[in-house]
């Protein structure tokens, strides 16, 4: 997949796509001890799903304070995922920046279907026209919950 840099700057907020500037160190931690949904993930599978991604990195000046990766074909589909705003940055209207951000990437502008999961974000996300799937009876699922813990 390759798709040039996308920067949006908010003040001392920064966006962006650049792969060179994230800090997996803040992307894991957040992840494998934070997160409801990626619990105990070993780091060598979050640098994979990097690799394989359409990573988008918050940054505050220089400091990385939260995140969201995009699987995509770049012209019909995406799964929006990992998204998080770590603690102390929650509550400034960030994880709606990071929204706007994504969803306005010039390159996805193509896109037929979005999908995400989520367990207490509905709000955030109904806010940029996501809603709950019409006939989820046609889409299935196979999951392994929890494959990082065996």
């Amino acid at each position: 997949m390759t798709t040039a840099i996308y920067i949006v700057k908010d003040g001392d907020y920064t966006i962006s796509t650049d792969k060179s500037r994230l800090d997996i160190n803040v992307i894991h931690g957040f992840l494998a001890n934070e997160s409801y949904w990626a619990q105990n993930i070993p780091v060598s599978v979050v640098e994979k799903t990097l690799a394989g991604s359409l990573c988008f990195g918050l940054y505050h000046r220089d400091r990385q304070i939260g995140f969201a990766r995009l699987i995509t074909d770049m012209a019909s589909f995406a799964y929006l995922a990992d998204v998080f705003v770590i603690p102390d940055y929650r509550g400034k209207g960030l994880s709606k920046l990071l929204m706007r951000a994504i969803l306005e990437h010039p390159e996805l502008q193509t896109l037929r279907r979005w999908m995400l999961a989520t367990t207490d974000a509905h709000g955030l996300y109904r806010q940029f026209g996501f809603t709950e799937l019409p006939n989820p009876e046609k889409f299935m699922q196979l999951h392994h919950p929890n494959v990082y813990t065996k």
